[in-house]
């Protein structure tokens, strides 16, 4: 590759392409045409799709693969382009891209058009015999993922495309890059609890039934739980109280109906399920009602080859020994841990979500020798 190309092809350039891209959740449209235009010209088959419908619908999908000699392995890189209301106060534009001080600034910088733009740029060179490489990329993981990654998951199993190893993108590295990959998720539910009382005037309480002191009761009792104390790769499950309601603006009404809501985050000590129902079982002690959405359960890859592939391949870009941690929220590696072991490891996370979020230029290219390096390494892993 000529000197010009390798530059217009430096993962600093295709994360410019990307983030200019106005692509807040769900993401459609013309940042996928962008990425599609610069893996179609390395000899991925691209697949796009629409999955869904409103409320949480259309969400459009892409799957790009290109395939190795028959019996080669098969790695798979995944992300997100859809990015997070950039908000007000940028010093420059969110979706017109800048570098100031070697820092490429803009909505998706960090989480996560840098990390899937420093994927292209890994595996371009990549020769066609080392083994099959995919793409498996959303517009839905910031926003509901009803219908993004699982779709693709489910257009994969079809298709028979599934991979003996994944790698997510999603800014893993704190302080600098390098210092941390995750091997594992908690999981995540969050319950709405409601309890019914008798609306009356608040001097005459012997009338009414105040469904508040129940509901006072209730939290009580579910902020007095401990759930556990911590597993060797997880920390402590723990649950928070969310929002409280009871929909009141007069000051001399017992109301008729009071509601709370709950986020429990978790680890593999539980499933979602056991607790959704310890905690109704609560709320019914106390006159209430409980409601789940179980977003997403605890994994853990365990600690072996890949993890050590990985590994070996920032320290030898970075110097770095990477810490193996399971912290943090959730993200699609909670699907795609039912189609392969998957590893998350990215850029530095400070900026993500933030007003004036911005990279390194420099960590966009050291991240891209980083997959690289991963990538021909799980090719030739056995």
């Amino acid at each position: 590759m000529s000197q010009t190309a390798s530059q217009t092809a430096s993962a600093a350039n295709l994360a410019h392409a990307l983030i200019a891209c106005e692509s807040v959740t769900p993401a459609t449209g013309r940042v996928f045409d962008c990425l599609q235009g610069m893996l179609a010209p390395l000899g991925f088959e691209v697949v796009r799709f629409l999955a869904g419908e409103a409320p949480d619908g259309p969400v459009e999908n892409l799957f790009a693969i290109r395939r190795g000699p028959p019996g080669t392995r098969h790695f798979a890189f995944a992300g997100h382009l859809d990015v997070v209301p950039p908000g007000e106060g940028w010093t420059s534009a969110p979706f017109a891209p800048e570098i100031r001080s070697d820092l490429l600034y803009g909505r998706g910088a960090v989480d996560m058009k840098g990390s899937i733009a420093a994927m292209v740029a890994a595996v371009r060179d990549v020769p066609i015999e080392a083994g099959t490489i995919s793409f498996v990329i959303t517009g839905d993981e910031e926003g509901p993922a009803r219908f993004g990654t699982l779709a693709l998951i489910d257009l994969m199993r079809e298709r028979g495309d599934i991979p003996d190893l994944c790698l997510v993108g999603e800014p893993t590295s704190v302080n600098r890059l390098g210092d941390m990959m995750k091997v594992g998720r908690r999981g995540s539910v969050n319950i709405w609890l409601e309890v019914e009382g008798v609306q009356g005037h608040v001097a005459y309480p012997h009338l009414a039934d105040n469904p508040i002191t129940k509901l006072v009761a209730m939290l009580s009792e579910l902020g007095a739980l401990v759930l556990d104390e911590g597993t060797d790769w997880f920390q402590a499950s723990n649950l928070e109280v969310t929002d409280i309601s009871c929909g009141n603006p007069t000051t001399n009404i017992i109301p008729a109906q009071a509601s709370a809501r709950l986020s429990i985050r978790f680890n593999d000590l539980h499933t979602g399920q056991q607790l959704a129902d310890r905690v109704a079982a609560i709320a019914q002690n106390h006159g209430g009602t409980a409601r789940a959405v179980i977003s997403g359960e605890a994994f853990l890859t365990q600690p072996g080859v890949f993890s050590a592939l990985l590994a070996e391949a920032i320290r030898s870009e970075t110097g770095v020994e990477p810490e193996l941690s399971t912290s943090g929220g959730t993200s699609d590696a909670r699907f795609l841990k039912d189609l392969s072991p998957v590893i998350e490891f990215g850029l530095s996370n400070a900026t993500m979500h933030k007003r004036d979020e911005a990279v390194a230029v420099a960590d966009l290219e050291t991240l891209a020798r980083i997959y690289r390096r991963v990538t021909v390494a799980s090719l030739g892993a056995t």
